[in-house]
């Protein structure tokens, strides 16, 4: 509540919270896919398409995968043009996909979706504008809250599974993107009209060059860190990303057991999409808490906790038969860890690339997304090639182990070189 009162006087609250509607927003129609990915599959066979376990899962990766890399070209717009220059063509392009879904909805075809999905990733890139374009405006002792309150976008997830089932059941699937772009259109209007680029006087702009992030990727401990984050918030957006497939594709036999088709047999599709905001709010509401974690007890510690609770439930999914609500539960408490190991991997990451956060940021940001997107395309093909999840749940703990180890390898190098000048617990 300090750190909220100290925001008085300083900096500018209209481009802070044009930064916030902006990313949370922009977070919401990355992961759109998701949350209508079985209306979609019906709408493409009633068309003659039957998309495949492998074609389902390109499609939902693609907004993952294109935002990981699309962060790194908007990153650079914000040094060559400007952060709210780079943020209007970001959010027309992502404006254009939603209307052109909602247009062709009737005969879309499935390259049409990967157009639109690709359009998407430009939403997942906002993350490397909204965060600079705010901070830019505050002085140092001030970024953690700023970077928080504008970083805040992840709930964006949350609100996907919660309306767009509903929304589908409702009006017919098409009718979500016509209200996210309405939406998106909203903002951008906002955004014109209260967004500022920081004044020279208050910000000094140190563009970045190719040579910048060259250096940086010959530093070992940058890959360690794409590894780890890889694994957190990979996992977690992975996971956002494929949660509805996995649940109707599992438990849609028990969920109409349970007796959660109350109304008609579309309601499951809603519970589903329902149960899966619940796991997804759990990692998105507790990133800062995981940090809040990694301050008190160090990130290395942190992460050996949350990363052996997630490769324990991930093992534990894969073998053991659970019924709907345990699996829901595993599912929870999954997604729950993976958004604390969020918030102690960037506990770590400050304290060893200071001077170059913004470009790390990047970097480590993009292999989240590529950590995402494999996860993924794993579960897809584990479902095609086995008609199951054992072995994409096999295959992930496996990896999240493999950051375990590498935990181990890193720690006392890192607590007897940089970590013991960092000024943070190592």
């Amino acid at each position: 509540m300090a750190h909220l009162k100290a925001l008085k006087g300083e900096g500018h609250w209209p481009t802070l919270l044009a930064a916030f509607l902006y990313f949370d927003f922009s977070f919401m129609v990355w992961t759109m896919l998701g949350p209508l990915s079985t209306e979609i599959t019906e709408a493409l066979a009633a068309n003659g398409f039957m998309m495949s376990p492998d074609e389902k899962a390109t499609l939902l990766s693609l907004p993952i995968l294109a935002g990981a890399l699309l962060r790194i070209v908007l990153g650079f717009g914000v040094d060559k043009f400007g952060a709210k220059k780079t943020a209007l063509v970001s959010q027309a392009i992502v404006i254009s996909a939603l209307f052109f879904a909602y247009l062709q909805a009737g005969a879309i075809t499935y390259g049409q979706l990967l157009v639109v999905a690709f359009g998407l990733g430009f939403a997942g890139a906002s993350f490397a504008v909204a965060l600079p374009q705010a901070g830019q405006w505050y002085p140092p002792k001030l970024q953690g809250v700023v970077l928080g309150i504008a970083g805040a976008g992840n709930i964006g997830v949350v609100i996907d599974f919660l309306f767009a089932p509903k929304i589908a059941e409702l009006w017919g699937w098409s009718f979500v993107f016509l209200v996210g772009a309405l939406l998106s259109s909203i903002i951008f209007i906002t955004y014109c009209f209260m967004a500022k680029d920081a004044p020279a006087e208050v910000y000094t702009p140190n563009p970045k060059k190719f040579a910048d992030y060259g250096k940086l990727l010959k530093d070992r401990d940058t890959w360690w860190f794409n590894l780890f984050y890889a694994v957190s918030f990979g996992g977690f957006v992975g996971f956002a990303g494929y949660m509805k497939v996995y649940l109707m594709n599992t438990y849609q036999p028990e969920m109409h057991a349970l007796g959660l088709d109350w109304f008609a047999e579309e309601n499951v599709k809603v519970m589903a999409g329902y149960f899966g905001a619940l796991c997804i709010f759990a990692g998105a509401v507790l990133r800062p808490v995981g940090g809040a974690i990694a301050d008190r007890l160090g990130g290395v510690k942190s992460l050996y906790v949350f990363y052996g609770t997630v490769a324990t439930l991930a093992i534990v999914n894969a073998l053991v038969p659970l019924p709907f609500w345990a699996a829901i539960a595993v599912l929870f408490l999954i997604m729950a860890n993976l958004g604390m190991a969020n918030g102690a991997v960037f506990q770590l990451v400050p304290q060893r690339f200071g001077r170059d956060i913004g470009i790390m940021t990047g970097i480590v940001g993009a292999a989240g997304g590529l950590g995402g997107t494999a996860l993924i395309k794993t579960l897809g093909w584990s479902k095609g090639a086995f008609d199951g999840y054992t072995a994409g749940f096999l295959i992930f703990a496996a990896v999240v182990l493999v950051a375990i180890s590498g935990i181990s390898m890193v720690k006392t190098r890192w607590r007897t070189t940089w970590g013991a000048v960092a000024g943070g617990r190592i």
